[in-house]
């Protein structure tokens, strides 16, 4: 039982907690001030992205505003970018930064980039495994039955793979994204340098979200190791 509720291990999960808090803190933080800055273009982040795709010879991926507060997505299966709210009307430098991360993503899927197709390849594997990881640790755990806490720390592995190769596919789509709007006049000199910072918070909450994942698998297989 103090397995299930507290043990050393938690320990380790503290520094990535931390991380993680302030790296959303962060994201909300500097989208909200440069959400007040207007670009010189005028262009709002739905202009912009259907631009940018017309530019990338994207016809087919339809744009789409949505709900919710920076729940911004390409979905590769629809071919659909969805923009929420504040970033598809806004005419903000940290809109057009969003936005054009986003169509970056929609530019990976075009030209095969390796790790978003990688990513894509496992995310049904993976979404499935995540969900049945924890309860059969759990009753592995509890029942002393080291075959199911091994299945579902093989699963939980998974979900770990998943948040590593996400980073790369979100890196390189805020590069992409710097690089198209500097390249093309989208944004001044000075607007990049404020897209960017908007896309490196932003890009920090995976780097968190890795580090919470890498972190709790060690921690599994230590409590795995300790009932040897």
């Amino acid at each position: 039982m103090p397995y299930l509720f507290y043990d050393p291990t938690l320990l380790f999960l503290i520094p990535a907690i931390i991380l993680s808090l302030w790296a959303q803190f962060k994201v909300k933080s500097t989208f909200n001030k440069y959400s007040k800055v207007k670009a010189g273009s005028g262009m709002t982040g739905a202009e912009l992205s259907k631009r940018l795709l017309q530019d990338h010879g994207l016809s087919g991926v339809e744009v789409e505003e949505i709900n919710g507060n920076l729940s911004d997505h390409y979905d590769p299966r629809s071919k659909v970018l969805r923009l929420s709210s504040g970033v598809a009307r806004s005419r903000s430098v940290a809109a057009l930064g969003v936005a054009a991360h986003e169509v970056g993503h929609a530019v990976q899927h075009q030209e095969a980039y390796q790790p978003f197709q990688i990513r894509q390849a496992i995310a049904p594997a993976v979404g499935l495994g995540s969900k049945m990881a924890f309860p059969l640790i759990l009753i592995g755990l509890i029942m002393s039955v080291p075959t199911l806490l091994d299945i579902g720390i093989i699963f939980f592995s998974g979900a770990v793979l998943f948040q590593l190769v996400t980073l790369p596919v979100e890196f390189n789509a805020s590069g992409r994204a710097l690089a198209v709007l500097k390249n093309r006049g989208y944004l001044a000199e000075m607007e990049v340098k404020d897209a960017r910072k908007v896309l490196y918070a932003a890009a920090l909450t995976y780097v968190a979200a890795t580090a919470v994942a890498v972190l709790q698998l060690i921690r599994l297989l230590v409590l795995r190791n300790a009932r040897d």
